[in-house]
């Protein structure tokens, strides 16, 4: 059996399930070059088929999410959806009326799914299906937030746990609270749009003149450049509540944005952005401690891209009540696709429980790479088996350079985790402010990641037992006397944002092991291997083309080390 699940929203894409086993998983934004993609998954369904070797009427279920009717609307007129995408990533001038359209936005969103909608979003999803060459297909509707539990319910690994999502709005809910248990996944209750703390969080991200569901992460950094004041003394403390079942929020979308805007005005935008980051935190926690309470359950897994923020995950991690943690890695939206599959393949064969790892999607041959460099000039190329790209590697890395890493499947998911990678030494200012200013071009407050072997990860990190950080959605304090070995992947506060990698990534495992024979420790500089604002590379042309704008001067790639002699 073969369910295809797709997503058409913000960062959509397509996941494939053959036979109860996640196989494939991508989103579109790689294929067409353009982040956080809006336009329906063409590109990912054909490379999830040609993964597979199956022809499009090999598929017989195909999954999909979240009708609400300004879903629905978008799909009826997507140059709508293309207009909000153009406005939202910054790509026009500011339009008159902006705050006129904010208004009518949340006033829309806020009404969830209207009668008719789940119909006619059927018939255009359908009709987009047949477009791709699909012909016998059963079409399924997954709730928003049903979508988002089941991608951590069911890949947690956790045989009971507490499911907790959190998000902006979808299918008029910001959040919901269920339970799996013997296999059942069972909601208990849901947050409404008018209680979200994540549109209030992006909210705020809008204010301080960065883009809403993409740059939220930027807030969370640059809180942290703000003087520490009590919550008490915070201005924005009244505006939310707590009860046994929820989160009550003092006001509704459109009122809160006019108060914040009034508050902000008169408000550094660092302090304005650490106020905003501890009500988050203060939030997310009692809404999970009082759920613990509720159901009894220390093991908890987490999906929503509200849970995309490390720092508010810590702040929960250190709760005494909890027990376990897991952040499904594509948690926000992006995940669409696979939880609609994941809660299809439920409710028809009933699997709640998968093998997972973060690796499903392309990858390429030494072959498909030499026949793209024969393209180009100016570079030396070599063959190297893996172990011996993996200690060359780790030689330039302890020698104060940085490179890139690329190779295997894909990974899915807003983190690079070592198949798509750029790696530097940990504690090398210098190289991290090149990487900043020639290559990442970012802004000068977001810290980079450690990459860690899992066995060094409590030498480095106030670590514990509740979870290991495979996949960079959880921070961690790190300990202090470490402080000039991790000062390129530690931020300001302290903290950083490890992945501990274990036996799911031999070759990567293995050259973080190099460079720990080298320096003694097994930790490097990863982040993603893009350009800021662009989509993680895929293809040895994505990768190339990005070697060649930076002017970088290593990469490793499929088999080969290549070298740009004019690089830096």
């Amino acid at each position: 059996m073969h369910i295809l699940g797709i997503w058409d929203g913000h960062e959509s894409g397509a996941a494939l399930i053959e036979d109860n086993r996640i196989i494939y998983a991508a989103s579109e934004e790689r294929f067409t070059r353009r982040k956080m993609e809006i336009k329906f998954p063409f590109n990912s369904i054909k490379a999830a088929l040609d993964y597979a070797k199956l022809k499009p009427d090999d598929i017989e279920h195909v999954a999909y999410t979240t009708t609400e009717l300004t879903k629905t609307l978008e799909r009826i007129m997507p140059y709508s959806k293309e207009y909000y995408y153009r406005f939202r990533r910054r790509k026009m001038l500011k339009p008159h009326f902006e705050n006129a359209r904010h208004n009518l936005k949340y006033a829309m969103t806020s009404i969830g799914i209207a009668p008719g909608s789940g119909a006619v979003s059927s018939y255009i999803i359908s009709r987009n299906l047949r477009h791709a060459g699909l012909k016998n297909f059963k079409l399924h509707i997954v709730e928003h937030h049903v979508a988002h539990a089941a991608t951590a319910a069911f890949t947690s690994g956790f045989r009971t746990s507490l499911v907790v999502t959190v998000d902006g709005l979808g299918d008029g809910k910001s959040g919901s609270i269920s339970t799996l248990r013997n296999g059942k996944l069972e909601r208990h209750s849901s947050l409404s749009v008018r209680n979200s703390i994540g549109i209030f969080y992006e909210q705020v991200t809008n204010i301080l003149g960065m883009r809403e569901l993409e740059d939220e992460g930027k807030i969370m950094a640059m809180a942290d450049y703000s003087y520490p004041f009590e919550f008490e003394e915070n201005k924005l403390k009244g505006f939310f509540e707590f009860s046994r079942t929820g989160i009550k929020a003092k006001y509704g979308p459109l009122k809160q944005f006019s108060m914040l805007q009034r508050i902000s005005w008169q408000t550094p935008r660092e302090q304005f952005a650490y106020m905003a980051q501890q009500v988050l935190e203060k939030v997310l926690k009692e809404f999970v401690q009082n759920a613990i309470e509720e159901h009894r359950i220390g093991d908890v897994a987490f999906a929503g891209g509200t849970f995309s923020n490390v720092k508010a995950n810590m702040i929960i991690r250190n709760l005494d009540s909890l027990k376990h943690w897991y952040v499904f890695p594509h948690m926000g939206d992006g995940g669409m696709a696979l939880g609609g599959a994941l809660y299809t393949n439920y409710l028809m064969n009933g699997v709640s429980d998968y093998k997972f790892n973060a690796y499903l999607g392309d990858e390429y041959t030494e072959a498909d790479t030499e026949t793209e460099l024969r393209k180009e000039s100016g570079f030396e190329v070599q063959h190297e088996s893996e172990r011996d790209a993996a200690s060359h590697a780790a030689e330039l890395i302890n020698g104060g350079n940085y490179l890139f890493w690329c190779r295997g499947r894909m990974e899915y998911g807003p983190r690079a985790l070592g198949n798509r990678s750029i790696l530097a030494p940990s504690g090398d200012d210098k190289v991290k402010d090149k990487l900043n200013l020639y290559v990442k071009k970012r802004e000068w407050f977001q810290p980079f990641a450690p990459s860690m072997l899992e066995e060094d990860c409590g030498r480095l990190l106030k670590y514990d037992s509740k979870g290991a950080p495979r996949y960079m959605t959880m921070a961690y304090e790190t300990i202090e006397d470490k402080a000039d070995l991790l000062k390129a992947v530690v931020h300001v506060d302290g903290t950083a944002r490890p992945q501990a990698v274990g036996d799911e990534n031999p070759a990567y495992k293995d050259l973080i092991g190099h460079v720990k024979k080298l320096s003694g420790y097994g930790v490097v500089l990863n982040t993603s291997f893009n350009i800021h604002g662009e989509p993680i590379v895929m293809s040895p042309r994505d990768a190339i083309k990005t070697m060649k704008a930076t002017n970088t001067r290593y990469m490793f790639i499929n088999g080969l080390f290549v070298e740009n002699k004019e690089g830096i």
